[in-house]
């Protein structure tokens, strides 16, 4: 959807407009197909930095906290018809090594699937207090970014666009290459830790059976 259609089909709603604004980043994180990155943006093009923050981060957290809960309800089988079973399982490696240190890495990298991870978790055995903690803290750079973003838009402010626009890609680069160092140190010391199969066992000799000695008993007379 187009950025100006949907932020004229916002204001048109005067007041009522910041509710909508909520339930539509609710529905990106649970169902809709509209990329977080559209709908950061308009926050702070409509609102300025401060309410865009703010009202993205109550939105996103209760969207993040549906998709926890129904994927810890609703099981795998719900979960593998939004999220192929490859990426379930890549995610299940990482979290079983790193879980709140990785996943909080993970919602801190902006532009990286944050919906389907939320989706992930919910399959996993973390606390709900403690999801809701990391989601909430670590989405929260990309959403001041975006609401930046939006608000220099709406003000003209072209360098400090690019100048966010710089960070945000620094920071993704950074955030991609920690997780790929951290991957590539997982797999060295899994392979480490790997034991030694056990040696073949050595082929036994034939052991060759003797015959049973005796022989017929002289007859006594």
């Amino acid at each position: 959807m187009d950025r100006e259609l949907l932020s004229q089909l916002l204001t048109s709603y005067g007041a009522t407009s910041i509710f909508l604004f909520i339930a539509l980043q609710i529905a990106q994180v649970v169902v809709s197909p509209l990329p977080g990155d559209v709908t950061g943006l308009i926050g702070g093009y409509l609102y300025g930095p401060v309410l865009g923050i703010m009202y993205s981060t109550i939105g996103l957290t209760i969207g993040s906290w549906i998709a926890f809960v129904l994927a810890r309800f609703l099981g795998l089988p719900f979960v593998e018809r939004i999220i192929r079973p490859s990426s379930i399982r890549k995610y299940d490696y990482f979290l079983e090594h790193k879980g709140l240190a990785i996943s909080f890495i993970f919602f801190l990298i902006p532009g990286f699937p944050k919906d389907t991870l939320c989706y992930i978790l919910g399959l996993s055995h973390m606390r709900t207090r403690s999801f809701l903690v990391i989601s909430t803290t670590g989405r929260l750079l990309g959403t001041v970014l975006l609401s930046l973003q939006g608000s220099s838009l709406r003000n003209d402010q072209d360098v400090l666009f690019f100048i966010l626009l710089g960070v945000t890609a620094l920071i993704i680069l950074g955030g991609y290459f920690h997780v790929g160092w951290w991957l590539r140190s997982v797999l060295k010391k899994r392979k480490g830790s790997r034991p030694a199969l056990p040696p073949p066992p050595q082929p036994q000799p034939e052991r060759v059976s003797q015959p049973p000695d005796g022989g017929a008993e002289g007859k006594q007379g």
